[in-house]
């Protein structure tokens, strides 16, 4: 009597080990990676944050400053045509022309008023969880104060006061106004307090990890410690939080420049184009609002949904889903 032989299906647990085996051979990297192209929202965001830098660095490669900034009172509040794609403003300036430089200044407020909230909550947060006791007690109650400070009011009085009088700066030929700086500094300084309790907590779940004693017990220093063990391994968090954070300061900006009170002229931005054109909305001219707004939004949403695909991507329970 033969007997034939079967090829039995393989069980869940196998396909499961060989699931987990491949899981094992991806670098935290390519773990990433690959939950992140699974995030289709997320990709499309990442692809119009991509386009909005093409068109803003290209488009000043192709386009002067000067033309920008040229006036033409002949041709002013014209509608959108072959000539002026996005129409003209009160003084004859095209309004797609003064787009491209207005998103340069947007985005670099944002990038640097991120820059200064990263650092500052990476220091404070780190710090506190790294050395604890009196140091953590102390940079927490400051925190918390800090979060007791509504920094919208706070901007709107600093640039109120102060940045007005701020004089103009000329960098590499070119004139910008003197508020940017505190724009940048306040957005700043009153943004870092969420991101420093991220880290503090990051920081207090890994310094209590084997590596960190080893390296400790090799005589490393504090500060190679933190900057190359405890920083790098908290970098997940402090991405999804910059992004994120990076729209919050491009809005931010272009609130109180709308109310006119943030980036003052002859430097332009989303915001303040806005502003000017408070005073000819009657006139009909919809095209100086309309499409600085439509920047606005666009540029918030594609970060906003390149944030929440991060978030995902950097979060070990989506491991599940590769």
């Amino acid at each position: 009597m033969t007997v034939n032989p079967t090829i039995s299906e393989p069980s869940v647990s196998a396909v499961d080990f060989v699931r987990e085996e491949t899981r094992e051979a991806l670098t935290p990297g390519q773990l990433v990676w690959r939950r992140f192209r699974k995030h289709r929202m997320a990709l499309t965001g990442a692809v119009g944050v991509i386009l909005l830098f093409l068109f803003i660095i290209g488009g000043s490669i192709i386009i002067s400053e000067t033309q920008a900034n040229s006036t033409d009172l002949v041709n002013r509040l014209t509608g959108p045509s072959s000539e002026h794609w996005f129409g003209t403003d009160s003084v004859g300036r095209d309004v797609f022309f003064r787009i491209i430089y207005g998103g340069q200044i947007s985005l670099f407020i944002g990038i640097l008023a991120v820059a200064l909230e990263v650092t500052l909550g990476i220091l404070i947060g780190g710090v506190a969880a790294y050395y604890g006791g009196w140091v953590d007690a102390l940079l927490m109650r400051f925190t918390e104060a800090m979060l007791s400070i509504p920094s919208l009011f706070l901007l709107i009085v600093l640039a109120k006061f102060i940045g007005r009088n701020v004089a103009q700066v000329t960098i590499f030929g070119r004139t910008f106004s003197g508020s940017i700086g505190i724009v940048i500094l306040v957005i700043g300084i009153t943004s870092w307090m969420y991101l420093a309790r991220i880290v503090r907590a990051n920081v207090l779940s890994l310094k209590q990890l084997d590596y960190i004693s080893a390296s400790r017990a090799l005589g490393g220093s504090d500060s190679r410690i933190f900057f190359s063990h405890l920083v790098p391994n908290t970098l997940g968090p402090i991405i999804v939080s910059a992004t994120l954070g990076l729209a919050s300061a491009i809005l931010t900006e272009a609130y109180v420049s709308f109310l006119g009170l943030g980036v003052q002229q002859p430097t332009s931005t989303w915001g303040n184009m806005m502003q000017q054109a408070q005073s000819f909305l009657i006139r009909g001219a919809w095209w100086m609002w309309v499409f600085p707004s439509l920047f606005i939004v666009f540029t918030i949403l594609c970060i906003n949904l390149m944030g929440d695909g991060l978030r995902d991507a950097f979060d070990p329970r989506s491991s599940k889903n590769i």
